[in-house]
């Protein structure tokens, strides 16, 4: 078996290969699988340096990147990484690791042991005691959305990490989204398909997670990516 963990990277903070280093390895230590790890440069940035990639290079074998030149949006980015991903199963996370080892650790025995086919990060209580108040409340009236035009099970569909079966990487490539709803039109797939179990995994964030100020710009034609949504 073969864990792929993709990573989306657009102007990373500064330290981000350290970072992606030593939770990659981490993660490595506690499962016997290979696990690849899949980086998508998407598009440029003053904070991925040669130097960065070099070190990456060096202490991870293996290492996928897809590259880019122009910014597309996260959703874009994981769709290329899935697209060039061989794992049996696929984890996909921020470039921060914002989620807690054992997190990302119930992600991957829930696929493992064949309790799902889809692993749905859910954000607890004390996550949003950490998030900034408008990101707070952006994220609850989206939620309030979902319950109440979707209807869907699951309405904590944004959180950043989620894992799947291979079987299931068709489905994720169907999405066409590029930026922030994404994640919930993948969700939606998930749930309107039937064919495959989704279980949802209560997450912890890290310690000392710095959230960095949303470009609410991408806010109006997420709207209109929702209203889309509705009549899919």
């Amino acid at each position: 078996m073969i864990i792929s963990f993709i990573l989306p990277c657009y102007n990373p903070a500064a330290g981000w290969a350290q970072t992606v280093f030593s939770s990659y390895s981490s993660f490595c230590t506690r499962v016997p699988e290979q696990t690849e790890l899949v980086i998508v440069m998407d598009g440029a940035s003053q904070t991925v340096t040669k130097e960065a990639i070099s070190f990456l290079k060096q202490n991870i074998p293996g290492l996928k990147l897809v590259e880019y030149p122009v910014n597309r949006g996260k959703g874009y980015a994981l769709r290329q990484g899935v697209k060039a991903a061989t794992g049996d199963i696929i984890i996909y996370t921020d470039i921060d690791f914002p989620y807690s080892p054992d997190s990302m650790y119930a992600v991957y025995e829930t696929l493992k042991n064949n309790r799902a086919d889809v692993a749905i990060g859910v954000k607890n209580d004390a996550y949003y005691a950490h998030v900034p108040f408008l990101r707070r409340a952006i994220s609850k009236y989206l939620r309030l959305l979902i319950r109440l035009f979707l209807s869907m099970p699951i309405t904590d569909t944004q959180c950043g990490l989620k894992g799947f079966k291979k079987e299931v990487a068709p489905l994720f490539l169907q999405t066409t989204i590029d930026r922030y709803l994404f994640d919930l039109e993948f969700v939606r797939n998930c749930f309107k398909n039937k064919q495959f179990r989704v279980k949802a995994i209560p997450v912890a964030l890290n310690e000392n997670i710095h959230f960095r100020t949303m470009n609410y710009r991408i806010l109006l034609p997420e709207m209109f990516n929702f209203i889309k949504l509705l009549f899919k």
